[in-house]
């Protein structure tokens, strides 16, 4: 398992399905985190090598991520920030563990494009939604937990892709 900083509050950046396209929207979302979770269809290595100019990334390979780079990108992780463990997978039905039993608070996943943020049976799961091509009317949108000690705070951003 990873394990990142054990500072007393952090902030976790959320980005899924990037399909290659690193919004600066989604850059500017993410810029104040402490570490960022990328939950598959990373579309491109240099998406990966932007967000490790922002802070420390745990990336995990999505069904689109096929490439010769990819092969090096696991299809779940598992880590801890702070004092909070975390599962991560692209697709949410492609899950094989039970989170709970397995001492996981919170599952971050990819793959459906719809943000989403849920409690079931004691665990978080959150999906950012896509970041990077809009799907049909889909909002574009990142994530972000604040972690203070136990406490997680999830948080759903759209960004403002208008202009």
């Amino acid at each position: 398992m990873q394990r990142a900083s054990a500072s007393a509050n952090l902030r976790v950046g959320l980005i899924s399905d990037t399909h290659g396209l690193l919004r600066p929207q989604a850059i500017e979302a993410l810029r104040s985190s402490d570490h960022i979770i990328h939950a598959g269809d990373i579309g491109d290595a240099a998406v990966l090598e932007r967000l490790w100019g922002l802070a420390p990334v745990t990336a995990v390979r999505g069904n689109n991520d096929r490439d010769q780079w990819a092969a090096a990108v696991n299809d779940t992780e598992a880590l801890r920030i702070g004092s909070v463990s975390i599962y991560v997978i692209h697709d949410l039905a492609e899950l094989d563990i039970d989170p709970a039993a397995d001492g996981f608070q919170v599952v971050v996943s990819g793959h459906s494009h719809r943000p989403l943020s849920k409690l079931r049976d004691g665990v978080l799961f959150i999906n950012p939604g896509s970041a990077g091509p809009r799907r049909f009317t889909l909002p574009v949108s990142v994530g972000r937990l604040l972690i203070s000690g136990n406490q997680i705070t999830p948080q759903l951003i759209e960004l403002d892709v208008s202009g």
